[in-house]
């Protein structure tokens, strides 16, 4: 029971009272192993106390006084001249203390430990449970208007749409041969980045794209590449990710988004220029749209080596794509930025 082992066996003279209307009287006290013995000077044992049920009545004062747990009335003292004996015993009760259960702790720990849990459910699960929940509710109209907000914040970045009149058609007709289920194409006419997807099934592309190659079939690998982008990560669940938890909040309760929120990401989204998609799944949007993607390949790099996947995969090796645009439609789709 006691590690002390320098206390084992150790005896001292006390003065034991069994109840309050008793005389005290002078006992031998014998510290054990896990009891402590009173006894009378012939030997003759008087009480045996657990010391896992014996408690100091008046802290450190002295004569120290003891009593047991369920009879405070019955009590031992032990005078000043006694220290070892109270050291000894006062030692083994406090190590006693420190092995009982404590409740109390164990409450506070295991509140503690919810409140740590809320807290990290707050900060790692929370932000991103609350952006999956907007991207399934939010309906096409909304992440339209949505795409909508957040194009006249890219403006500022990266140039206002160009809107030739002649073009207006032949962009029209890019639009609906290369977007399945509706969307649009516009071309920016400045910004570094080549094509970008924004909420709404918007394809962004740059001016340079139309006006840089004379096939159409490159223009229509980006926005295709887009759309493969666009499948592999929610456009709408990108925006929110980078606006952060107060975004998808106000999203959810008012039914918008903060300019300030807009704004920082049409700067981050036209600064950034994003891996290429996995070389089958392009294949597979060529492939489906009937076109090839070689010209596409060599775009993105002249030489084609880092783009070799993408021709010697080409759905449409040896042949022509079905037509994107007519001649016609696609010089006027050329001079739709003035130039």
């Amino acid at each position: 029971m006691t590690a002390l082992k320098q206390f084992a066996r150790l005896e001292a003279t006390g003065l034991w009272r069994a109840s309050p209307e008793d005389q005290r009287r002078e006992v031998i006290v014998s510290l054990g192993e896990a009891t402590l013995t009173l006894s009378d000077i012939n030997g003759t044992a008087l009480a045996h106390w657990s010391l896992g049920a014996v408690n100091r009545a008046n802290g450190k004062e002295i004569p120290a006084i003891y009593h047991p747990d369920n009879a405070p009335g019955e009590t031992l003292e032990l005078a000043a001249s006694e220290s070892q004996m109270i050291e000894g015993v006062d030692r083994l009760l406090r190590a006693i203390d420190r092995r009982r259960p404590r409740p109390g702790k164990l409450r506070f720990l295991l509140t503690g430990g919810l409140f740590a849990a809320l807290v990290a459910g707050a900060v790692f699960w929370l932000p991103g449970a609350l952006e999956r929940y907007a991207v399934t509710v939010v309906p096409p109209v909304k992440r339209t208007e949505i795409g909508g907000h957040l194009l006249r914040h890219i403006e500022r970045v990266a140039g206002k749409p160009c809107a030739s009149r002649d073009a207006r058609g032949p962009l029209d007709r890019l639009s609906a041969r290369l977007l399945e289920g509706g969307g649009r194409v516009v071309v920016l006419s400045g910004g570094a980045r080549r094509s970008a997807h924004l909420p709404g099934r918007i394809v962004l592309l740059s001016r340079t794209v139309v006006e840089d190659y004379e096939d159409p079939d490159v223009a229509a690998g980006f926005v295709l590449s887009e759309t493969v982008r666009a499948r592999n990560t929610d456009p709408l669940a990108a925006l929110l990710d980078h606006a952060g938890l107060v975004a998808s909040l106000r999203l959810l309760t008012t039914g918008a988004l903060p300019d300030s929120a807009l704004a920082a990401y049409a700067e981050h989204l036209m600064a950034i220029e994003p891996d290429l998609p996995a070389p089958d799944a392009l294949i597979a949007a060529f492939a489906r749209a009937e076109i090839r993607s070689t010209p596409f390949a060599y775009a993105l790099d002249i030489t084609g080596e880092r783009t070799l996947a993408l021709i010697e995969a080409d759905p449409r090796s040896g042949q022509d794509s079905r037509q994107v645009l007519s001649d016609a439609d696609w010089v006027r789709l050329q001079g739709i930025c003035g130039g």
